[in-house]
């Protein structure tokens, strides 16, 4: 992408159509999305674009084993099989090796690049030397204060600071007086911003808690130990689904009375908010990140579009579900793509 002649029209492109044809298509299975449709039958070959075949990188910091991305990519995968779109998708949570991965669509000459940049220093120089190979890139997920200094041609995610700001005045509400944050990953700047938000905003005692992400038995003892320690907490904060369910087992080793509420989705989270075992959850649609990311590439190599005109990033979210919504959300949880 070369940026002396990226427009800068502050117009905002509507993206909810966009959003609609994701419910027309399934998801594919496939790394190179669009083989389902080609195969499948009339429901979803009806929905695809006859343009020529573009190659799409997606290229997130995904952790193993972290099922939040699974969400994304289903949500990647429909977009690519509705739009002709040959989907590489691959994902490493070390900046230096996410960076490579860059590198790496830009050696295949892939017609666009969908990039997280959750450490967004370390994928700087190679986001830069996409847009000068004249790959359009798009951000998604992680980097809503850095895409723009960066030249993205878009982003598609939720703003981490105010979702966390929401977060922390839902515990006042709640009563709150003491909660610990618990962030998975150390200095990667969304997670980071989550738990400032929740700070700033919430009139009690805020603890932050650095655990090791990809390892879910350290996750549960560490919690389970900071409970111990301190009896006055009485909310656990936590920023991802799977650490969610695990501090739900912390809560009861410690045998702390405090309450649950997290960030982030799943299907199993779900049915802890029907139960009562978590209180609240901040949902910023994972699916729509991925479909929306896919698909806008598409619009722009075959008609020029790019929501938000280059200047502001198209916002997923925060949307709260507890027990007042999550019947609604439920079915499509189940599915995987909620």
């Amino acid at each position: 992408m070369d940026r002396s002649s990226h427009p800068r029209s502050r117009r905002i492109v509507p993206v909810v159509a966009a959003a609609a044809a994701a419910l027309l298509v399934a998801g594919c299975s496939s790394s190179s999305g669009g083989k389902q449709a080609e195969e499948g039958g009339d429901a979803v070959s009806a929905g695809k674009a006859n343009t020529p075949r573009m190659t799409v990188a997606m290229i997130t910091h995904a952790a193993p084993g972290d099922t939040f991305w699974d969400t994304i990519r289903k949500g990647a995968e429909a977009a690519a099989a509705k739009d002709n779109v040959k989907l590489i998708y691959s994902s490493d949570p070390s900046g230096p090796n996410q960076a490579n991965l860059v590198q790496n669509a830009i050696d295949q000459k892939v017609d666009g690049i969908a990039v997280t940049l959750a450490k967004p220093d370390a994928m700087k120089a190679v986001v830069a030397k996409a847009e000068q190979a004249g790959i359009p890139v798009v951000g998604f997920n992680g980097g809503v204060d850095a895409w723009k200094k960066q030249g993205l041609l878009e982003y598609f995610g939720q703003d981490e600071s105010i979702a966390g700001e929401a977060f922390g005045r839902r515990l006042n509400e709640a009563g709150a007086k003491h909660t610990v944050c618990v962030i998975m990953e150390q200095g990667q700047v969304a997670l980071e911003a989550r738990c400032a938000g929740v700070k700033k905003t919430f009139q009690g005692e805020t603890d932050i808690l650095n655990v090791n992400g990809t390892d879910m038995p350290s996750v549960k003892s560490t919690i389970t130990a900071k409970l111990k320690q301190d009896n006055s907490i009485d909310y656990v904060t936590t920023l991802g689904a799977p650490f969610a369910m695990t501090a739900i087992q912390s809560i009861a080793d410690a045998g702390s009375k405090a309450k649950l509420a997290t960030f982030d989705l799943n299907k199993d989270l779900v049915g802890a908010v029907k139960s009562g075992k978590i209180q609240w959850a901040i949902d910023q649609q994972p699916y729509l990140q991925g479909y929306l990311s896919i698909d806008s590439l598409w619009l722009y190599k075959t008609n020029g579009n790019y929501s938000g005109g280059g200047e502001a990033p198209v916002l997923t979210g925060p949307a709260f579900v507890d027990k007042s919504n999550v019947d609604k959300v439920a079915q499509f949880a189940a599915k995987g793509t909620r």
